[in-house]
């Protein structure tokens, strides 16, 4: 009976990575064989006694004898799979099969992979893990465009026209002119005015516009920024903040590109906070114009895109001053260039220089000296100074008025981390469609084999893809929301987009890079184009507002929703929140629940749901205690705020992972293609479990998970990046990126 635990004692002592600890596991699991004779356990335990390793011939006799199994028998999986074949299938060894997995569990033993260590250096399970199009590409792409594809055609087959081929020199001035002469074809293409109103010249399709954005980024981020600038920052500004007058005057001309502009928010020494720009705008009444004026060089407008070279108008946001009251901010159109390119008097235009990407984006610093405009040029909307020289406005508060005039712009923070996605999608697709042909290294004796095969390199590349495929689902998700919105609404919408940009671009910032190293050197040459991914989608980071700010923002509107249902916050109403709302946290924080390790379990989507509503919930609830017990002992709210500033992180992140989770899952339940589906259940499952290894730390301290349970579920990443790698290459090609936009070695040069 001692030969069927040969391969135990094999891997034992031929896998240096096992722990002292983990060998004692062993040692453990072997005394705990009442059912063996006594001679036979004292046998084995000797042979795994730590201070005494095997002769080299031993461990050569018990890789041999699995070596023999496995060449006869091709339906082995596991383990106790092979031990019981060498046990010559007696029915008394039956009794070890549970200790067995549980070992397996213990140990992180990747059965099929396990297996490895005993086969022929030509079918080694690593040799034949190949790509396999097991389902349709077609199908999924069509689950992905949903009701976007028509759009998503169009812009590609545009991009994979010749006069879209790419620019490659260095020549910062000519780069800037090509990206400009690439938005004027797509404006001679109607896409310029794409979310315009019919009336005004455009198609009225803001959904398409976002596709449209989401799509242009498969090829150049100079061109995506260039072009959101003039048509989404400009003249979304002028549609949403201005009236019928500035429509009629100025969308049709915004839209054909004859009118070219700026979005000028940002000043060099406030940043994000937008409350806090000093540029203002003065009321003549005699006149009835306004004066534009940049009081200090700290407060000139700086970053701002189609300023340096091409802009001639800009939205200009200033504070209003009326009869030396300030009325907060406010937006103006306000000129910049004259008609020969020449800065208007009084406007001083400086060029922001070299950049560490997107120098196909003329990004300027815009000063102003007491720039005279007339009244009409305020978008008044929301504010306006009326006939009599009195300030009006519809929504009477001033925090209020702020936050909607800023709330009509949160279609840049939709767009934009579309647009970082895409980025990523390109490095996904180079980086495993390369991972998939190049070779390197094999088992001794064996051919070399695609470096896709080797687990740490699917370790780096498949979470990023599962999560590619979650954030599609949930920024479409964003986008309905905020398409068809309420005004209820409004403030959730706001806050989900904010998480969901700063999300997003921090995954794409760190997917890129885990893209650059999968590909080696290949990677740091600029024709694979991971470089210009990488460089350019950096600022996407800082783009609508830096991402650290954003998630703050996020995290008081979650607390915001916690003061409207329990009011003072005090301790049962906590409690309540954290368990009325998860009703089976209390029984899964029992030991066999906190420890339970089964297959079925740890892949059911329920367990995943409720793992991440109670993190959620449970830093909320902390943190929300935190606040008021620091507020109750006096501490300004300020700076209550400025000392739980990490748990607000925390609040948001758990947030927003718990939302992804969701529409991840919505949009599998509506799929009906058994292939697609079975995929995409696959990739939930690896973000999830993923994203539950990543917070492990967290669910032990809580006590929400003991450390069998996470060691299975690092195990169980481990498996599904393995099976999912064979479908890796059908689920990029199935985001529907036109070659001509991916990297040209790549796809085209042996390797």
């Amino acid at each position: 009976m001692t030969k069927a635990f040969y391969p135990l004692l094999y891997l034992a002592w031929s896998d240096d990575l096992l722990t002292q600890k983990e060998f004692e596991s062993i040692r453990g699991f072997l005394a705990a064989q009442s059912w063996l004779p006594e001679a036979d356990r004292s046998e084995l335990l000797s042979k795994v006694d730590f201070s005494n390793p095997p002769a080299r011939e031993e461990l050569a006799r018990w890789k041999t004898a699995a070596h023999e199994v496995l060449a006869r028998e091709e339906n082995v999986r596991s383990l106790f799979s092979l031990s019981y074949e060498l046990s010559g299938k007696d029915t008394a060894f039956m009794k070890a099969r549970n200790g067995f997995v549980q070992l397996e569990n213990e140990l992180g033993i990747l059965g099929e992979e396990m297996l490895d260590s005993f086969r022929s250096p030509e079918n080694t399970l690593t040799s034949r893990h190949d790509t396999v199009y097991g389902f349709d590409v077609g199908r999924m792409q069509a689950i992905l465009d949903g009701d976007e594809a028509a759009i998503a055609e169009k812009v590609k087959q545009i991009l994979t026209r010749a006069d879209f081929a790419y620019f490659t020199s260095t020549d910062v001035t000519a780069y800037r002119e090509k990206v400009y002469d690439w938005c004027k074809t797509l404006a001679d293409e109607n896409l310029g005015n794409m979310a315009f109103p019919k009336e005004f010249g455009g198609g009225g399709d803001m959904k398409g516009y976002f596709a449209l954005m989401e799509n242009l980024s498969y090829h150049d981020l100079s061109l995506v920024i260039k072009f959101g600038v003039q048509f989404g920052l400009w003249g979304m500004s002028v549609f949403f903040l201005g009236t019928e007058k500035h429509h009629r005057n100025y969308l049709e001309k915004i839209g054909s590109l004859a009118l070219p502009g700026c979005f000028a928010m940002t000043e060099t020494h406030h940043g994000s906070n937008v409350k806090g720009l000093r540029t203002t705008a003065t009321y003549d009444h005699a006149s009835q114009t306004f004066t534009i004026n940049t009081p200090t060089q700290n407060d000139q407008k700086e970053y701002i895109g189609n300023a340096a070279r091409h802009g001639q108008m800009a939205t200009v946001f200033a504070k209003l001053i009326l009869d030396g009251k300030d009325y907060g901010i406010n937006a103006f159109i306000v000129p910049i260039r004259n008609a020969d390119g020449s800065p208007i008097a009084g406007v001083t235009i400086s060029d922001c220089g070299l950049k560490m990407g997107l120098n196909g984006v003329d990004n300027g610093k815009i000063h102003f000296d007491n720039v005279v405009i007339p009244k009409e040029n305020m978008l008044d909307k929301f504010a306006s100074v009326n006939e009599t020289g009195e300030f009006e406005s519809p929504i009477p508060s001033d925090n209020r008025r702020f936050f909607t005039m800023l709330g009509t712009l949160v279609g840049g923070r939709i767009g934009i981390p579309r647009s970082a996605l895409a980025a990523m999608k390109s490095g996904l697709a180079i980086a495993i469609r390369y991972s998939d042909r190049r070779r390197q290294f094999g088992p001794e004796g064996g051919s070399e084999v695609p470096i896709l095969n080797y687990r740490m390199h699917q370790r780096r590349l498949m979470p990023y893809l599962a999560k590619s495929y979650a954030l599609h689902f949930a920024l479409r998700y964003l986008t309905d929301r905020f398409l068809n919105r309420r005004e209820e609404e409004m403030q959730e919408i706001e806050a989900l987009a904010a998480g969901m940009k700063s999300y997003t671009t921090w995954t794409v910032r760190d997917g890129l890079q885990e893209c650059r190293e999968a590909i080696g050197g290949k990677g740091y040459l600029s024709e694979n184009r991971i470089d210009a991914l990488k460089n350019d989608t950096e600022i996407y980071t800082t783009f609508e507002g830096d991402n650290t700010v954003l998630m703050q923002l996020v995290a008081k509107s979650r607390l915001s929703e916690f003061r409207k249902e329990f009011g003072k916050l005090d301790m049962a109403g906590m409690i309540t929140y954290v368990y009325e709302n998860a009703k089976t946290v209390v029984a899964e924080k029992n030991p066999i629940a906190t420890r339970k390790t089964d297959e079925a379990h740890l892949l059911d989507y329920e367990f995943h749901h409720q793992a991440f509503a109670y993190r959620e919930k449970t830093i909320l609830a902390s943190a929300a205690r935190r606040l008021k017990k620091l507020i109750d002992s006096g501490m300004d709210p300020y700076d209550a705020f400025n000392v739980a500033q990490h748990q607000m992180m925390d609040v948001a992140g758990a947030y927003l992972e718990r939302v992804i989770l969701e529409r991840f899952q919505s949009a599998i339940s509506e799929v009906s293609d058994d292939g697609s589906k079975y995929r995409l259940v696959a990739l939930r499952n690896l973000f999830a479990l993923h994203q539950i290894e990543t917070h492990k730390g967290w669910y032990l301290e809580d006590g929400y998970m003991e450390s069998p349970k996470t060691k299975a579920v690092r195990k169980l990443v481990n498996q599904l990046c393995w099976d999912i790698r064979k479908d890796a290459v059908p689920l990029v090609e199935a985001y529907g990126i036109p070659d001509s936009c991916l990297g040209a070695e790549i796809l085209t040069k042996p390797i």
